[in-house]
C-alpha cells in the first residue's frame, strides 16, 4: 500500500504561483513506487480543493481558477484571480470551487491523506498556521513545526533575535503601517538610524516581492519605495488621461501584478475596486485635468516594514538539512550573480537572467564558515527538517544572515534541488528523504506521535522492498542544451522530461547535454548535480571546466548516511564526452530536448538514423523544412492555406545599400509589422515593428557582429535586461496579421500526437489553447516561466455549443492539415491565428510549426494532452512509443 501524500500548494499569499509550480514539482517527483500524491489546491479564501489532476499541469493559476465562466463581462481581456470576482457567498464558492476539483473540510484530510508536503509559501503557508492545523488533526508534514514555522516568516523579529544572539549585527529599523499613516518622517528616521545606501522591504514577504533599493538619499524615491513595500501606489489623474487604451490597459495589467505591484483588490477614495476593468472604469472617470494624487491602496497589503542598510559582498543561499542523527548539515552554498543589484522575482525565476555558483566563489576556510554560521542559525531557530537561509560575505570577511526561510522555492532548478544534487540525491530521492525526515522529527517533537510512528515503519518496509527489487527499464538519453537563443528552455524542457521519467516504473533516463557552435557541437553525458544547475551556459561551464571541490567532497562525506540510505546506486558526479556511437551502445531511444539549431533542423535526427536509434519527433526532412518558417509558410501557401505575406531579407542586401533595403521592406509591408528570425523559435526575438526607427534597431541587432548587444537599438526597442536577441544572416518580415472583417479573433496554439495502429499512422489533434499575450507578442516568460502569460485551454470559440463544435472541428483539421502537409510526425505544436466569420465560417492562418516544442512544466501542450486524459508521463511516454515502433517498422 502507498503513502497517501496530500501536496499543499496554490494559498493566498502573493508567492501563489511560485507555490503553484513547486507543488506541480513535488507532484511529478514523489517517487511512485512509493507514495500516492494527492493534490491539495488551497485558493485565494485558504479553502482545501482535491484538484482535478488535469488542473495541476496549467501553466498558471489564473489559467483555470477562477473557470472563465466565472469571468464577468469585460471589455478588456484581463487575467483574473478569484478575488477579482469580488465577495462570494458559500453557494457562489461552491460553484467554482466544483469545475476544478471538491471541497475539502480539515477535518476531511486525515481519511484523504496519510502525510502533508507543503509547498505553500507565505501567510497561511509558512507562518505555523497550516502547521497548527495538521498537528490538530495529527497529520504529520513536512519541514519545521509551528514556532519555527512563526519566527521564520517575520523579518523583523528574526533581526532582533539574531542581533541579540551574537549574529553579525545589521543596522535596521522596523515601521509599522498604523505609525507611517499618522505621518512618521521615515526618511529622517533612516538617515538617522542606518543610513544610505539602504533596503526597503516588506516584513512578512518573500521572493524579493516589494523590495527596494536605494543607493542614494533622494526623498521622492525613499518614500516610493516604502509605498512600495506597504503595497500603495499614487496615481496622477492627468497622467492617466494622457495613456492611450493600450498604455492604459499595459499599465492596469502591471499594477494588479501580485508579484511586483499591488494587487486587487485595491481601496480608490474608500471604495473597494475587484476587477481590473472596474479600477480601468473609476480611474477614467477621474477629473481629467486635476494634479491632485489619488491614493490605491491592496487588500492585501502589509502591516509593517523593514528599512535596514545595505550589505556589499558577495550574496549566497544555503540550503541546510539535517542528517540520520538530527544533525544540522549546510550543504554547498550558491552564490548568485546578477546583473542588477536586486535578485528580483524575474532574476530568481526565469532560467538565465542571474547565475548560480555552486560552492560560492570563496576560500575553503570561507566557505566552510558561512556552512557553520548557517548551521547554527538553523539551530537557534530550532528548525527542522530543512531551511533555505540566505546571506552576504562582506569583503571585511565578516558573515552577515538576513533571510532564513522555513521552505524554498521547489522549482526543477531551485536552491533546494540543486544543492541537494551534489551530495547525489536527485530530485525524486531527495524528496523521499524530506517525507522520511519529516516523520521523523514529528515523532520526536510532537505528541500523541502513534499515526507518525506506524507511518514511518511502511516507509521503512517500501524503502526496503525498493532495495532488493531489480527491473529492467527502457534507457532514454534527454538531450538538452545547444547553442541558440532558446538553450535556457532547453534545459527547462530537458529537465523536466527526464524528472517526468525518472519517477516513473518503465524509464531510465540519462541526461545528455548538447555543446558548439553553428560550426560544431558535441555530446556529454552530465550527472544530475551539472543537468540542475541554473540554465544552458552554467551547464556548459560547468562541463568545460570541471574539477572536484574539496568543500563538496567534505559535505559528500559528511551526508553519506543520508545517500546511502536514499540516493540511487550508482550515482557519477563527473562528466563524460561521448558520440553518437557511443550513445547507441549505452540507450535504447532518445528524447531530443533541443530548441532551434542543432535539433530541429533535422541534423541530430540523421546522426541517430545512422546510429540506429530511435527518437521523438518528425524525420531529417521534415524537421529541415518546418525549422525555416518562410519555407514552411510558402509551402502551406503553394497548398491553399491563407498566411501572412512574407519578406526574407539578407544581411548581404543590408549591406550593400542600407536605404534601399529598408525602403524595399516599406514599399511590401506597411507598419505595423511582424520582424523575426527565420529560423529561432519560442518567441525569441519576436517583435511587432511600428515604426521606422524601431525597424531600424531590429536590423541592426540582427546583423551586428558582436555578441553584445548594441545600446541604443536595444533601448529603442525596449528590450528587457539578459533579454536574447540571437544574431542572423537572414531576417523574416511579415504583415501583421489581423481580424480582417472577422466578428471574433484569436491567437491559438495546439498540439498533436501521432499513433501507430491497424490502419497506419493516426493523428491525435488536441484541442487548441487560446494564447492572451500582455503586451504585441507572447513573451519566453508568458510561454515558459511560471505564474507568467495566461494561456485558456480550449480556446474559447463561440459560447453557443453548436457552433463551438462546428469551428473547434474546422480549427482541428486545418491544423491536422497542415501537419501532414509538411510531413510533420511525431508530435508538433503549430501556432495560428483564427477569423471567425458569420454563420460560424472559420479561418485558420498559421504562423509557424514546432517539430520540437517546448515542454516545460508550465507549457500548454500538457495542458491539451491533459484534455485527452493524458497526464504529462503518459504524453511522453506515447511520444517514445511512437518513435520505438517507427525504428521497429522501419528495420522491418
Amino acid at each position: 500500500m502507498k503513502i497517501r501524500t496530500g501536496i499543499l500548494f496554490g494559498g493566498s499569499s502573493r508567492e501563489r504561483e511560485i507555490s503553484f509550480a513547486g507543488g506541480r514539482t513535488v507532484y511529478d517527483n514523489l517517487d511512485k513506487s512509493i507514495f500516492d500524491p494527492v493534490p491539495l489546491f488551497v485558493d485565494s479564501n485558504n479553502e482545501f480543493i482535491l484538484l482535478d489532476w488535469r488542473f495541476v499541469y496549467k501553466g498558471t493559476i489564473r489559467d483555470f481558477y477562477p473557470p472563465v465562466e466565472f469571468y464577468p463581462t469585460s471589455e478588456q481581456p484581463f487575467q483574473l484571480y478569484l478575488e477579482s470576482l469580488g465577495k462570494l457567498n458559500v453557494e457562489e464558492r461552491d460553484a467554482v470551487i466544483s469545475k476544478v476539483g471538491r471541497r475539502v473540510q480539515p477535518e476531511e484530510l486525515s481519511s484523504l491523506i496519510d502525510f502533508a508536503f507543503l509547498a505553500l509559501h507565505g501567510a497561511y503557508g509558512e507562518d505555523g498556521t497550516v502547521q497548527g492545523l495538521l498537528d490538530f488533526y495529527k497529520i504529520p508534514y513536512s519541514g519545521s513545526g509551528i514556532l519555527p514555522s512563526a519566527i521564520g516568516i517575520n523579518k523583523s523579529t528574526q533581526k532582533r533575535l539574531m542581533n541579540e544572539a551574537g549574529f553579525t549585527a545589521t543596522k535596521f529599523f522596523t515601521l509599522q503601517r498604523t505609525d507611517w499613516k499618522k505621518g512618521v518622517d521615515v526618511f529622517s528616521e533612516t538617515r538617522k538610524h542606518v543610513g544610505f545606501p539602504c533596503v526597503v522591504r516588506p516584513a512578512n514577504q518573500g521572493s524579493s516581492i516589494g523590495v527596494s533599493i536605494l543607493m542614494s538619499d533622494d526623498k521622492h524615491a525613499f518614500n516610493d519605495a516604502v509605498r512600495k513595500a506597504f503595497f500603495v501606489q499614487d496615481v496622477s489623474p492627468s497622467r492617466w488621461h494622457e495613456k492611450t487604451p493600450d498604455q492604459k490597459r499595459e499599465w492596469i495589467n502591471a499594477l494588479v501584478d501580485i508579484r511586483e505591484s499591488i494587487g486587487l483588490p485595491v481601496k480608490l477614495n474608500a471604495q473597494a475596486i475587484f476587477h481590473p476593468m472596474d479600477l480601468y472604469k473609476a480611474l477614467d472617470a477621474l477629473p481629467k485635468n486635476s494634479n491632485d494624487l489619488v491614493t490605491l491602496e491592496a487588500a492585501d497589503g502589509e502591516s509593517e516594514i523593514i528599512v535596514e542598510e545595505f550589505i556589499e559582498g558577495k550574496e549566497f543561499s544555503c540550503i541546510v538539512v539535517q542528517d540520520e542523527n538530527r544533525v544540522p548539515v549546510a550543504l554547498p552554498p550558491t552564490e548568485i550573480v546578477k546583473g542588477t543589484e536586486l535578485f528580483d522575482y524575474r532574476s530568481k525565476y526565469l532560467p538565465g537572467l542571474s547565475r548560480k555558483i555552486t560552492p560560492i566563489e570563496l576560500p575553503e576556510a570561507s566557505i566552510e564558515a558561512i556552512r557553520k554560521e548557517c548551521e547554527r542559525l538553523f539551530d537557534f531557530f530550532h528548525f527542522n527538517v530543512y531551511a533555505r537561509i540566505d546571506g552576504f560575505f562582506r569583503k571585511d570577511g565578516k558573515i552577515v544572515l538576513n533571510d532564513p526561510n522555513t521552505t524554498s522555492g521547489m522549482l526543477p532548478s531551485s536552491f533546494f534541488f540543486h544543492q541537494a544534487a551534489e551530495i547525489g540525491l536527485t530530485p525524486s530521492t531527495f524528496l523521499t528523504y524530506i517525507v522520511h525526515t519529516s516523520i521523523r522529527e514529528r515523532i520526536a517533537t510532537g505528541t500523541r506521535t502513534w499515526n507518525a510512528e506506524a507511518l514511518m515503519e511502511q516507509l521503512e518496509k517500501a524503502l526496503e522492498d525498493k532495495r532488493v527489487q531489480q527491473t529492467d527499464k527502457i534507457k532514454v538519453a534527454v538531450i538538452m542544451g545547444g547553442y541558440s537563443s532558446e538553450r535556457h528552455i532547453s534545459v527547462e524542457s530537458g529537465r523536466n522530461v527526464f524528472e517526468k521519467l525518472s519517477s516513473s516504473t518503465k524509464y531510465e533516463p540519462v541526461p545528455v547535454f548538447l555543446l558548439g557552435d553553428e560550426n560544431g557541437y558535441e555530446l556529454y553525458e552530465i550527472p544530475v548535480n551539472i543537468m540542475l544547475k541554473d540554465n544552458a551556459d552554467d551547464i556548459r561551464e560547468k562541463i568545460l571546466k570541471y574539477k572536484k571541490h574539496p568543500v563538496i567532497e567534505r559535505i559528500r562525506e559528511c551526508c553519506s548516511g543520508i545517500t546511502e540510505k536514499f540516493a540511487a546506486e550508482g550515482y557519477r558526479f563527473e562528466p563524460r564526452k561521448i558520440s553518437f556511437d557511443d550513445l547507441a551502445r549505452n540507450v535504447q531511444t532518445v528524447f531530443i530536448a533541443l530548441h532551434g539549431r542543432p535539433g530541429e533542423d533535422g541534423s541530430v535526427q540523421k546522426e541517430l538514423d545512422r546510429v540506429g536509434l530511435a527518437y521523438n519527433g518528425s524525420t531529417p526532412d521534415s524537421s529541415s523544412l518546418t525549422i525555416n518558417k518562410y519555407v514552411t509558410n510558402q509551402t502551406l501557401k503553394q497548398n491553399g492555406f491563407v498566411i501572412a505575406e512574407q519578406t526574407l531579407a539578407t544581411k548581404a542586401d543590408w549591406l550593400k545599400n542600407k536605404e534601399a533595403f529598408y525602403k524595399s521592406i516599406l514599399n511590401k509591408h506597411t507598419l505595423p509589422i511582424i520582424a523575426k528570425p527565420v529560423d529561432d523559435g519560442c518567441s525569441s526575438a519576436v517583435k511587432k515593428i511600428k515604426t521606422v526607427d524601431e525597424l531600424k534597431a531590429f536590423v541592426e541587432l540582427m546583423f551586428r557582429d558582436v555578441d553584445d548587444l548594441l545600446m541604443q537599438p536595444a533601448q529603442t526597442l525596449h528590450l528587457r535586461p539578459k533579454e536574447e536577441f540571437p544574431r542572423k544572416q537572414q531576417i523574416l518580415f511579415e504583415d501583421l496579421i489581423g481580424p480582417n472583417g472577422a466578428t471574433h479573433f484569436l491567437e491559438i496554439t495546439g498540439g498533436m500526437v501521432t499513433h501507430v495502429d491497424d490502419n497506419g499512422m493516426r493523428y491525435e489533434v488536441f484541442e487548441p489553447s487560446e494564447a492572451l499575450a500582455v503586451n504585441d507578442v507572447l513573451s519566453l516568460e508568458e510561454k515558459f516561466l511560471a505564474g507568467e502569460g495566461q494561456n485558456i485551454t480550449p480556446a474559447r470559440f463561440s459560447k453557443d455549443s453548436n457552433s463551438y463544435d462546428k469551428i473547434m472541428a474546422q480549427v482541428k483539421t486545418d491544423l491536422e492539415r497542415a501537419a501532414k502537409t509538411l510531413g510533420v510526425t511525431g508530435y508538433c505544436r503549430i501556432d495560428a491565428f483564427v477569423r471567425i466569420y458569420p454563420n460560424d465560417k472559420t479561418e485558420t492562418v498559421v504562423i509557424e510549426i514546432n517539430s520540437l516544442p517546448g515542454m516545460t512544466p508550465a507549457t500548454c501542450i500538457f495542458h491539451q494532452a491533459a484534455l485527452h486524459h493524458y497526464k504529462p508521463y503518459e504524453f511522453i511516454d506515447k511520444i517514445l512509443t511512437f518513435s520505438l515502433q517507427r525504428k521497429e517498422a522501419a528495420v522491418h
